[in-house]
């Protein structure tokens, strides 16, 4: 049966999974989702899968249509991709669920240009990103088909889809550019941001450094239009610009805390707002210096800096001004035009803006800067606010050209299922393995469309190693989210990631005598970046983590000494290894949860399309893991916090941090008893916030609000970071 002309009156796999929903005797029916998986690829998937009577034959039909690049293929003898393909057919890969079939049939799985016939299966895509990412190295093809077809690590979508194919996009997920204050600059901003949005990755674009709406121009008072029409320009040029039409652009604008247009750029977001000013589709963060904390804590008025007066002044543009250590100086300087504000109030309208939107996004600018490894300074954050790397300006002249290249951001993501990692005895193999994968993604992406962003890439070398399924670890282990025991793995887990991610870097700088740029300058090669791991005892603390990781060669004081010793002799490839983005679509082909956060709901319900509501068990969802498995809408956020704390003490950039709270008002904060959930107020969001600020958070993605009539709301999936 053609795909197109699937009738869902005609199969009985939908139907299968939808009875999942519908208790039998005060019973999950869970055997209907086994069911319907089966019936799935009974009656849609092995029926309508091309067949060759060989490999050498699908090959070449695959280069003879155009669906697969000839070059990467070449590579290797047809002996040895014929051994890579029995070695993963002799795994014998399942899928665990329904929906993770569905969804790589669905989004995954090449197709026939008219979208009747699946080009190949879970096998086929896995062999392709094997091949692709070796890059001609049979043993790490293998390595890579190893760890894929156990699901232990998962390229990005972006990566995950594109790997191989002879149309494709780019296999970067996310960029981060900023603009000056002037027009140049500016004009150059939005032409970068439709280039990247044409390669399909997320953009985050900082206007701190524009000056705000009023200000003169030119000496002419009441001139400038800050930074609102340029964001209403991005917007425009987002949804302008796509993927060659897979999907739409997006981006974030990020501002300073303490820029003049902080309100009328809150405001942009209001469900009221006119029409003139509202952006439906951008993103909004905000990044916030230690200070705000400060004058929100004392009650005090909070003074607004003019960018254009504060580089006058400084000589800098306003992003890389230490604003918490200047403060009390630029509020003495006449020189600085400034406005005052009361403290307390811009913290309620932002509380209240995430209660009705889910934004702004925060990043804790001077948190992330003083745990930063790297020379440079962290001005801005990506789509989903989990990248962090130092920038350098650029100038731009009337030709449109640079007069001063500076570098911007680009990254690769991947991640690990910590579920499936554990299952595993090398860590260091399996950590090296995917390091190298993502590696070559950096250092084979033409990024020069956006010359900034590609000098950052060819500078840092940077990747982005993230996890999923951590919750899902916690309930199939019988611990409670946030408890002890979770904070413990949580702790130990990432202190062991980051060791094996160093040592990876390390050997990829020996292999090739080259370190990432001004590598000298950095914590990793004084040393002082290994203090806490040599000075600190970081093995488990209760029996049940110790037993866990029985089987693992946690790192000792020794060797993190040893590791020491050989960074600061070989130096290390990448500037940055490590984030945790939001898991949207992988993480269901990968039968886990979401990043590290809680489930939302036991049975997940999910709209597909045209196709209707789809149904998602938790994974490994049984009587006894059940007590374990508490949503996230009634789980203290201060424990997902902890949770996402107890990580950040070994990620070198940020996480995607979402808080989930219910609409109705509730006396008491977190106040949780049987047959209760939930109710947050903005108040309990300001005092969020805070807490996460002060357990070392370096930045809160959005707020999902789940309202009384059971509907979910809250920013769109981040389709560009999603992995």
């Amino acid at each position: 049966m053609p795909l197109k002309e699937i009738n869902i009156d005609e199969v009985t796999y939908f139907d299968l999974n939808n009875q999942v929903n519908i208790p039998k005797n005060n019973q999950i029916q869970l055997d209907k989702d086994q069911e319907a998986l089966d019936a799935f690829l009974k009656e849609n998937v092995w029926p309508n899968v091309l067949k060759f009577d060989s490999l050498a034959q699908r090959f070449d039909w695959l280069f003879d249509n155009q669906f697969i690049e000839r070059e990467f293929i070449a590579q290797y003898d047809l002996s040895f991709i014929e051994k890579l393909y029995a070695y993963l057919e002799g795994e014998h890969f399942n899928f665990k669920s329904f929906m993770a079939a569905f969804k790589f049939y669905n989004q995954y799985a090449l197709k026939t240009n008219d979208g009747q016939y699946y080009v190949e299966t879970y096998v086929d895509r896995v062999a392709m990103n094997a091949l692709y990412y070796a890059n001609g190295q049979e043993s790490l093809a293998l390595k890579l088909a190893d760890e894929m077809i156990h699901q232990r690590y998962q390229p990005a979508t972006p990566s995950f889809l594109n790997a191989g194919r002879a149309r494709r996009g780019e296999l970067v997920s996310c960029f981060i550019i900023q603009t000056s204050d002037d027009m140049n600059s500016i004009g150059r901003t939005i032409n970068s941001a439709l280039q990247l949005s044409k390669m399909g990755g997320g953009v985050g674009i900082n206007v701190s450094n524009v000056r705000e709406a009023g200000a003169p121009v030119m000496g002419i008072a009441n001139s400038a239009g800050g930074v609102v029409p340029i964001m209403k320009l991005l917007e425009d040029s987002f949804t302008f610009s796509s993927q060659v039409g897979a999907r739409q652009g997006a981006g974030v604008v990020y501002l300073s805390i303490f820029h003049p247009d902080i309100m009328a750029f809150l405001s942009t977001k209001k469900e009221n707002a006119d029409e003139k000013v509202r952006v439906k589709t951008l993103s909004l963060g905000l990044t916030v210096p230690d200070k705000f904390y400060e004058l929100v804590r004392q009650n005090k008025t909070m003074y607004l800096f003019s960018p254009v007066d504060v580089e006058k002044v400084y000589g800098q543009s306003f992003n890389y001004v230490d604003i918490t250590a200047e403060y009390d100086n630029m509020v003495e300087n006449d020189a600085i035009t400034k406005y005052r504000v009361d403290a307390r109030m811009l913290e309620e309208e932002i509380s209240k803006l995430q209660q009705e939107s889910g934004y702004p996004y925060i990043i804790n600018i001077d948190v992330a800067n003083r745990e930063n490894p790297i020379a440079g300074k962290i001005v801005s954050s990506n789509l989903c606010s989990e990248i962090l790397q130092v920038q350098r300006p650029s100038d731009i002249d009337n030709g449109q050209q640079y007069t001063r290249l500076g570098s911007d951001v680009s990254c690769n993501l991947g991640s690990i299922n910590i579920v499936n990692m554990m299952a595993t005895q090398d860590f260091d193999t399996s950590v090296d393995t995917m390091v190298r994968a993502l590696t070559f993604v950096s250092d084979t992406s033409n990024l020069d469309v956006v010359p900034s962003i590609d000098k950052g890439n060819k500078e840092k070398h940077a990747i982005g190693l993230g996890a999923m399924g951590l919750a899902a670890y916690f309930a199939q282990n019988q611990m409670y989210y946030g408890d002890e025991e979770a904070l413990d793995f949580t702790t130990t887990f990432f202190m062991t990631l980051n060791y094996y991610s160093i040592k990876s870097s390390m050997r990829i700088a020996k292999e090739r005598h080259e370190t990432f740029y001004e590598f000298e300058k950095s914590t990793y090669a004084n040393g002082a970046y290994f203090d806490k791991y040599i000075n600190n005892d970081w093995q488990p603390k209760t029996q049940k983590v110790a037993q866990a990781f029985a089987p693992h060669h946690l790192p000792t004081k020794n060797d993190w000494l040893t590791l020491k010793d050989d960074v600061a002799k070989y130096g290390m490839y990448h500037a940055y290894r490590h984030a945790i983005a939001p898991t949207g679509s992988i993480s269901y082909v990968n039968d886990t949860t979401a990043t590290l956060l809680p489930i939302v709901n036991k049975i997940e319900e999910r709209q597909e399309g045209m196709i209707g509501k789809v149904y998602y068990p938790a994974p490994g969802l049984s009587d006894e893991t059940m007590p374990y498995y508490v949503s996230a809408y009634d789980t203290d956020m201060r424990k997902v916090i902890d949770v996402y704390a107890a990580a950040q003490e070994h990620i070198d950039q940020g996480m995607a941090l979402t808080l989930f709270m219910r609409s109705t008002l509730s006396d008491k904060l977190y106040e949780w008893k049987k047959g209760r959930t939930n109710k947050m107020t903005t108040r309990d969001l300001t005092i969020l916030r805070h807490y996460a600020f002060n357990k070392g958070i370096k930045s809160l993605y959005y707020v999902r609000t789940f309202t009384d009539d059971n509907q979910e709301s809250g920013v769109n999936e981040c389709e560009s970071c999603s992995i």
